[in-house]
């Protein structure tokens, strides 16, 4: 069994270089970009990490149009026979979880990174924003309502679950798995310092990939699984990815704006043919 770990598309406080935790930032015309590129090289691996069975994602737009764009790609590379979307992502839903929205920054939602830092009337360095603890219970309640359940049916099977999330979020979520499913049996005697764990050096750009796969143990339990993390922050679908000039790759995407590829497509043109004759 397989784990895909995905940070959302470009926002538009990410290039407005803004904190946006709880911010429902909309996507950029260019982060759409990214993901419909994402979409098409997860369709293209689809028999080397396997099935994708389920996506979880954040409800918040930024995550949730990211993960829906990637069904929408799986889901041609995995029910071909079907040309409509809708129908395609009844097989692959995309489940929209609260659970894992990122980390809320309070009244630093919307500010500058690095801006001033408030301060309480006493002088003190004011912080509302949530805490790790916070963000470990909603993993927490992730795992055990929606991802435990699956890994207990499927195991080591050849499936992939998709998590499509924000980029401190997935941290701690990864933390929480390695926690549970150890790459390897702890050491008694190994140093308890922080060091280059997967968990520790991890990061996400925008449509970064961390895969990571479910293998048995050799453990006296049956049971048991260990996590191999295989790769982190993988961009391999952006090579060759320009921005468009102008402000407009920053902008935010809007939808009713059509595409090159949609003028020169002839599935599209012979769509419209046959409505108009219809």
């Amino acid at each position: 069994m397989r784990i895909l770990l995905i940070r959302h598309g470009e926002s538009v406080d990410n290039v407005a270089g803004l904190y946006a935790g709880s911010r429902d930032s909309p996507l950029t015309s260019h982060g759409v970009l990214q993901i419909k590129r994402l979409g098409a090289h997860l369709a293209k691996r689809s028999k080397v990490i396997g099935p994708v069975k389920y996506i979880f994602t954040s409800d918040l737009q930024r995550a949730y149009q990211t993960a829906e764009i990637i069904a929408d790609a799986l889901k041609e590379a995995q029910c071909p026979a079907s040309n409509d979307a809708s129908e395609n992502r009844k097989a692959l839903p995309v489940s929209r979880l609260t659970e894992l929205r990122e980390k809320d920054y309070g009244s630093s939602e919307g500010t500058k990174y690095g801006g001033k830092a408030k301060r309480t009337s006493d002088g003190q360095f004011h912080s509302d924003s949530e805490t790790h603890e916070s963000m470990r219970i909603r993993v927490n309640r992730f795992l055990s309502s929606h991802l435990i359940p699956i890994i207990k049916t499927y195991g080591s099977d050849t499936i992939t679950v998709v998590v499509v999330a924000h980029g401190i979020i997935l941290g701690v979520l990864l933390k929480a798995l390695l926690e549970r499913f150890p790459p390897k049996p702890a050491d008694p005697t190994s140093s308890t310092e922080r060091g280059d764990t997967p968990s520790d050096v991890a990061a996400w750009s925008n449509t970064g990939v961390l895969q990571a796969r479910l293998e048995p143990t050799k453990s006296p339990n049956d049971n048991a699984l260990r996590m191999i993390v295989e790769f982190t922050n993988n961009l391999d679908h952006l090579e060759g990815l320009k921005k468009t000039k102008g402000g407009i790759g920053s902008a935010k995407f809007d939808s009713r704006q059509r595409t090159m590829d949609s003028f020169f497509n002839p599935a599209a043109k012979k769509r419209k043919i046959e409505v108009r004759d219809s």
